[in-house]
């Protein structure tokens, strides 16, 4: 299992055998602060401190991402154990997959509100940047009981801060290399450049925050002088304004609106006999985002919530041939929802829920100014759905999580997505607490809009994939097995189970692709079944007050059932590593090693991807209370892709090094 790791990884294997808990939540306060549990929200759709929740959720804690010095989510996720980040086909940002199953499965939300895709399809983590974010909440496995269609997979949801009393604010600003990938060739210059800030404040009743995020990232390209850059460059800038009413302790009403625009540049070569030809595409993006709610508890218990979201999402990509217009691509997509939830006071040992979904979207495409999608007009989906919960405190040993929704979608009829969980203390004494955790539920996916109708064209690149009205919903009975040994806030072990098996999986079908004049065409069908399988160890030793190591390592095995094959793009072997050593007391490094082992990129030839490892290192030094100067190494392996080779997926930039300083005042301290 372990043999195609890299020596330089070995070592540092045996802390599996000591200790776990994921490590976004290692933390390493000083020796006279105390260990707080995190609280979640996202298992079981109410606030529960992350040990007692019958379903297992890891967290991306505020102070981690503060430590790696994190931008985008796509840079928080990446030290979550298990996850794995990959780019988006044809852009250049980047997608997740969990337990063998893929982005298009996971749903990311927002506050619990669901996110815009980036092509209709996955969401692009690399788009969402981390100014006003305070912690990220992942659920593995299926949830499509709490969270409906897109959840099959499991659930990543981003808690946003909520602004204080009285006034403060932080900024940042950061600068960044590639050394010699540089896109001046200079070693030195500033390749990436990064600002920040958040400001807010307010009385016990009315708040007011505002924050604003840019990043501007020049590109990379092995050659430098040469035309190709396998780094895009773009710059990525988002603002937002939030506003919250507290009436009362009891309840609070907020409204949030953000804006946020993407300039993309790709750069590469196009052999056409008996030269290359630059070509150059462009893509600019705008999101507007508007979200709002209120949230209500009553004196005898029950708690009312109402939130929605209205989403903007157009893209413009115009792709150039040796300068020469060659295609004028544009998207437009349109997202409402709106979420209803009433928890019931307490009845005997019981916690009753019951809640209600409204989804909307639509998705318009042309290319040269002629329809892109196998409709007329725009196309269109709504669904309805209903979901009601029971928590069941049977004793004090166990409790039982009964979940049930409905949904109606405007295409696809009526579905029902149960599911079950089981928590039980096993063990609660003095020094050793131990808690085990099962559940069994069903995942279920409609097609979205972009596998239905979208016409992919790459003809230039010699494939297109086309759209398939015809598609019948994905479906999977997930099973998830897993236990917590912990002694106090030094020590824990955690090891969990999975079993996901997919009915109707929608994925390009290769085997039944035509080529007309050179160009494949290939489009989607129901054509697997499949079976994911593994587990997770997690780990985390607090080995002094001043030094914490946590450790990850997941195991997964995928199978086609269809054809007997193993399913591409999904790695055996997944493993993190990180340490955090307060040198001294203003002073912390921090160490994060990721391992992924070789993957299958095509079972017609057997073409594999090879295993890679890469090492950051984060320095943050605070001076008194308000300023921390930072400095990291990103990649310091040095591990990079093999661009010559088609197959290698590895990492696409090699080191990078960075350099910045944070400001905090008034409330923020």
């Amino acid at each position: 299992m372990f043999a195609s790791l890299p020596r330089s990884a070995c070592w540092l294997l045996p802390w599996l055998a000591i200790a776990s808990v994921q490590a976004q939540e290692s933390e390493v306060p000083s020796a006279e602060a105390p260990s707080l549990k995190p609280v979640v929200i996202t298992a079981t759709r109410t606030e529960r401190e992350i040990d007692e929740t019958p379903v297992r959720t890891e967290v991306v804690t505020r102070e981690e991402i503060e430590r790696t010095n994190a931008s985008t989510l796509k840079q928080a996720l990446e030290n979550v154990p298990g996850l794995q980040l990959r780019e988006v086909l044809g852009k250049s940002g980047y997608e997740l997959s969990l337990q063998g199953l893929s982005a298009d499965q996971v749903l990311v939300l927002i506050d619990g509100l669901p996110i815009t895709a980036s092509t209709s399809s996955t969401v692009d983590l690399s788009q969402y940047l981390l100014d006003d974010v305070e912690r990220i909440e992942v659920v593995k496995g299926a949830s499509s009981a709490q969270y409906g269609s897109s959840a099959m997979g499991g659930v990543v949801n981003v808690i946003t801060r909520r602004q204080a009393a009285g006034f403060g604010g932080t900024a940042q600003v950061d600068v960044g290399s590639y050394g010699q990938q540089n896109d001046s060739g200079r070693s030195f210059s500033a390749n990436n450049r990064h600002a920040r800030f958040n400001l807010g404040g307010g009385g016990e009743k009315w708040r007011l925050s505002v924050s604003g995020d840019r990043l501007d990232n020049a590109g990379f390209g092995v050659d430098p002088d040469a035309y190709p850059r396998q780094g895009d460059a773009n710059l990525r800038q988002q603002a937002s304004v939030r506003g919250e009413w507290l009436p009362s302790r009891n309840g609070r009403a907020w409204l949030e609106a953000s804006h946020y625009t993407e300039d993309d540049t790709q750069r590469y070569n196009l052999f056409v006999p008996p030269a290359n030809v630059p070509q150059r595409k462009l893509e600019s993006i705008t999101r507007d985002r508007v979200s709002g709610g209120v949230d209500w508890r009553f004196a005898n218990g029950m708690r009312a919530q109402v939130k929605g979201v209205n989403e903007q999402y157009d893209s413009h990509s115009p792709g150039y041939s040796n300068e020469v217009l060659a295609s004028d691509r544009r998207s437009k997509q349109r997202m409402q929802h709106l979420s209803t939830q009433l928890d019931l006071p307490a009845w005997g040992r019981q916690l009753w829920m019951i809640g209600t979904d409204w989804h909307h979207e639509t998705l318009g495409q042309t290319v040269n100014g002629g329809s892109e999608l196998g409709t007329a007009g725009d196309a269109k989906r709504t669904n309805t759905e209903i979901f009601v919960q029971n928590d069941i405190l049977l004793n004090d040993t166990w409790e039982v999580l009964l979940g049930l929704r409905g949904q109606n979608d405007s295409d696809f009829g009526s579905h029902w997505a149960p599911k079950v969980s089981v928590r039980a203390n096993l063990l609660n004494g003095e020094d050793w607490k131990g808690v085990f955790r099962a559940s069994v539920g069903q995942g279920y996916r409609v097609p979205n809009l972009k596998e239905r109708y979208y016409l992919f064209d790459h003809s230039a690149l010699g494939y297109r994939v086309i759209g398939n009205p015809n598609l019948k919903p994905e479906s999977s009975n997930s099973f998830q097995l897993g236990a917590t040994l912990s002694r106090g806030s030094k020590l824990s072990i955690d090891v969990n189970a999975f079993y996901n098996r997919v009915r109707d999986l929608i994925q390009t079908d290769l085997a039944n692709a035509t080529v007309v004049d050179g160009i494949a065409s290939y489009t989607y069908s129901n054509v697997a079944r499949a079976r994911t399988s593994g587990f997770d160890i997690s780990a985390n030793w607090r080995a002094t007050p001043s030094l914490g190591l946590n450790a990850a390592y997941t195991y997964t095995s995928t199978k086609d059932e269809t054809t007997g094959q193993v399913l591409t793009r999904r790695p055996r072997d997944i493993v993190r590593l990180g340490a955090d050593w307060r040198i001294q007391q203003d002073t912390m490094l921090g160490l994060r090693l990721r391992h992924q082992s070789s993957e299958l990129v095509d079972t017609a030839t057997g073409a594999r991807s090879p295993g890679w490892t890469t090492l950051d290192l984060s320095l943050n030094h605070k001076i008194g209370r308000s300023v921390t100067l930072f400095f990291g190494v990103n990649n310091l392996t040095n591990r990079q892709r093999d661009f010559s080779n088609t197959s290698d997926y590895g990492p696409i930039s090699g080191r990078y090094i960075y350099v910045g300083a944070k400001f905090a005042f008034g409330n923020a301290l």
